[in-house]
């Protein structure tokens, strides 16, 4: 977890927005599964990358991942009291969980849903997104760019 400086922790009228970062399956296996599709950055890149640019923006983030849907459902509820907002890239759970949608619903944060492929140049089972309905933004087929595209998005939308 990125943790604020002493300076913004001191300073009372700048609020430090709290970022859940929670990948779906396989988002371990980054730099390993189908490189010609995934890219070779692994997910130590991808938690190096969020790090770099919560430092830059004043965010104070916590990177997860699991396989497990009901895993990700706890982390969102986690999200709802102790988040400002969410990046998610559900991956495989994209074009099947109404309880990751239920919940990111439930949880009533600003979230940025990632995919490091463009899902619309896929194949068409992995074109429809649940979570999209939950979503204030998409990025999709910027590689890993995607999570930093996602983190500025939610500085803003979190600035008070």
């Amino acid at each position: 977890m990125v943790r604020p400086s002493d300076e913004q922790l001191n300073d009372k009228e700048t609020a430090v927005a709290r970022i859940m970062i929670i990948n779906g399956p396989n988002i371990n296996l980054l730099g390993l599964r189908e490189p010609h599709l995934y890219g070779t950055d692994n997910i130590e890149d991808v938690k190096r990358l969020c790090d770099s640019v919560a430092e830059e923006l004043g965010l104070q983030i916590e990177f997860h991942q699991s396989n497990h849907e009901g895993e990700i459902v706890d982390l969102i509820q986690r999200a709802r009291t102790e988040a400002d907002g969410i990046v998610i890239n559900p991956a495989g759970y994209t074009s099947t969980s109404i309880a990751i949608l239920d919940t990111l619903l439930a949880a009533e944060l600003p979230v940025v849903e990632v995919h490091v492929t463009n899902i619309h140049r896929r194949e068409q089972f992995r074109q429809h997104s649940y979570v999209s309905h939950a979503a204030s933004a998409v990025v999709m087929g910027a590689g890993i760019q995607g999570y930093e595209f996602a983190l500025r998005r939610l500085a803003t939308l979190t600035a008070a």
